[in-house]
């Protein structure tokens, strides 16, 4: 039994009002492992409402996933919900009242309401926006419930669109060849490199291996499609495969590397001399963001939706996804239905394939894993 319970809750409008969405997630106090979480566009709606529709489906999370426990915890970026649901601020506008009673309502005695700056929110923020970027993509603007840390659609097959055909007798897998990208001057130097940084392109060694990278693939035959992370490091090694094809390089902005803010350009000896006390807390816990990054829960949202995006698209096919250590590493989490751990147990060489097949009932099977071309 999970004995304290922290819940995590976001919500927020393109426009105010605007096409809204909302993002919750049950995490347990002791170990920082995700329970449960959903994301789900909510309509046209405000800011407010999309707080507090956040705030209602992580307390609905935490009564099915752990009705037993004895502290629970709410945390929210929201001034105006947690103060409101504290009973230090009035409730004055009528619209509020009815959302405010139902939380109320679903609310154990004695939960705890504690405000948190957004940077410390990103989890909830993420899948707010992973649903929003799914129904925009033309999706079910729903993300999750993905029971035990984010889980794969084996946990959620009802509510994923990865499950949205159910198996049959003649159904076939949608098969998902990763492959990293080759070296760059930062991956010779062992710098962090991830989205909003310098974006270096291969070096001669990088495009020698996209070029085995592309001739292995092709030898295996049947791809479909290519699909890349916007980097150009990645759009470079996919453009090598594309041309090995004759197919073109489809953009897919959910596979791009994790946001390591202000650590990029550094190397893991640097932070930890400049950034110790930030090192140690982002390596207990992918709650936690570099500063001015992003955290590794914000990123799996993100992959799990792109994963979600790509499998309805191209169900059935076998595809090249051309990506980086994180969301890779990110996917087969997804797979093997593990703790978020285990990112932390897996190494993957420049230019390597890992391939993934998920099946029309959810179901994943791991393929190979780090396969490096000759």
């Amino acid at each position: 039994m999970t004995s304290r319970i922290i819940i995590e809750a976001d919500g927020g409008s393109r426009g105010n009002p605007g096409p809204a969405s909302y993002g919750a997630l049950v995490r347990d106090a002791e170990t920082g492992q995700v329970m449960a979480q959903r994301g789900e566009t909510i309509g046209i709606a405000t800011n407010n409402v999309a707080e507090y529709s956040g705030l209602i489906a992580g307390l609905e999370l935490a009564r099915e996933h752990a009705p037993d426990a004895s502290e629970v915890e709410v945390r929210m970026d929201s001034k105006l919900v947690v103060e409101q649901m504290a009973g230090r601020w009035k409730i004055k506008h009528e619209s509020m009242k009815p959302l405010a009673r139902q939380a109320q309502q679903l609310a154990p005695p004695g939960v705890v309401w504690t405000w948190i700056p957004r940077e410390r929110n990103q989890a909830a923020d993420a899948l707010a926006n992973a649903a929003l970027d799914d129904a925009a993509a033309g999706g079910t603007g729903r993300i999750g419930d993905l029971a035990g840390a984010g889980a794969g659609p084996s946990a959620s097959a009802a509510k994923s669109p990865v499950a949205s055909w159910r198996a049959r007798s003649d159904a076939r897998p949608t098969t998902v060849v990763l492959l990293r990208h080759g070296v760059t001057t930062s991956t010779e130097r062992k710098l962090f490199c991830g989205s909003g940084g310098s974006d270096p392109g291969l070096t001669e060694a990088g495009r020698q291996q996209a070029e085995a990278a592309a001739t292995w693939i092709e030898r295996l035959g049947g791809i479909d499609a290519v699909v890349s992370s916007p980097l150009r490091r990645t759009q470079e090694t996919a453009g090598s495969v594309a041309r090995a094809l004759s197919l073109e390089v489809q953009v897919e902005p959910g596979l791009a590397e994790a946001s390591f803010g202000d650590w990029d350009g550094h190397s893991f000896a640097q932070i930890m001399q400049r950034w110790p006390t930030e090192l140690e807390e982002w390596l207990g816990s992918t709650a936690v963001a570099p500063p001015g990054g992003e955290t590794f829960d914000a990123v799996h949202a993100r992959v799990s939706a792109a994963r979600d995006r790509l499998v309805e698209s191209y169900a059935g096919q076998t595809i090249v996804a051309v990506s980086h250590v994180t969301p890779i590493k990110l996917l087969v989490r997804l797979a093997l239905d593990a703790p978020m751990q285990v990112i932390y147990k897996m190494e993957l060489a420049p230019a390597s394939i890992t391939t993934i097949q998920w099946w029309p009932d959810g179901a994943a099977s791991l393929r190979n894993f780090n396969i490096v071309p000759d």
